[in-house]
């Protein structure tokens, strides 16, 4: 299986980056302290660091918002993951646990603002793109059984025609969702090779240090970019 990201995305998006963590052989059943007190860290750091400011207006958010627009999505209607945490916090509106692995990614994402997906390797039966959409891909939202319709050109994730995420980064579908049950994880991390790198590589190589410290499962780590737009899973 790999991951690929189309050439038309670069030619939208240049300085586009993804950086990769893959886990095999997790355990993802019941609760862990420690991930626990890691996603608690992290939401604190949220409730602070927006005491006195609007999350739009973030450093670390406005590349996102900026990168919506250039693809065609308003960013005010469709939030990215990281910018809709960030504000769900910062508005105490409450942040639930899932599943240890997804409280995890939640925890790496915040502290680094930066959007971080999880998905369940064993559901998807092809290679993993990232791409421009075809009339007729299919997506199905969390707690659906329905799918929707996508039109061509929507910015997806997506294994064959069934669509992973929406408008990039903005919301998950059932397809490939973690359980307790998952074991083998992809995880990607989305960002810009000139705006925010050293977030996207710290959160990568975080994430696989906490991923074999907690799970101590196999656990390995890659990057895309214009120049190497495919990684082996």
């Amino acid at each position: 299986m790999k991951f690929i990201v189309s050439g038309k995305v670069f030619d939208a998006l240049e300085d586009v980056c993804f950086g990769v963590v893959v886990a095999k052989g997790v355990d993802n059943r019941g609760n862990n302290t420690a991930v626990k007190g890691l996603l608690e860290t992290s939401l604190s750091y949220i409730e602070k660091k927006f005491q006195d400011k609007k999350v739009k207006e973030c450093e670390e958010i406005l590349p996102y918002r900026e990168a919506f627009k250039r693809i065609g999505i308003n960013p005010n209607q469709n939030m990215s993951s990281i910018e809709a945490m960030a504000s769900r916090i910062a508005k105490k509106k409450g942040f639930p646990n899932i599943n240890t692995i997804v409280d995890l990614g939640n925890a790496v994402s915040l502290k680094y603002l930066v959007p971080l997906g999880a998905h369940d390797m064993d559901s998807a039966s092809n290679d993993i793109y990232v791409r421009f959409s075809n009339e007729g891909d299919l997506f199905i939202p969390f707690g659906e059984t329905e799918a929707e319709t996508l039109k061509e050109g929507e910015l997806i994730y997506s294994v064959g025609d069934k669509v992973k995420t929406r408008r990039w980064i903005w919301r998950q579908s059932e397809e490939g969702k973690i359980t307790e049950e998952s074991k083998n994880i992809f995880f990607p991390i989305d960002g810009f090779k000139d705006k925010n790198y050293d977030n996207v590589i710290g959160a990568r190589d975080e994430l696989a240090k906490l991923l074999k410290e907690i799970f101590n499962c196999e656990v390995s780590v890659g990057f895309v970019d214009r120049k190497n737009r495919e990684l082996e899973l």
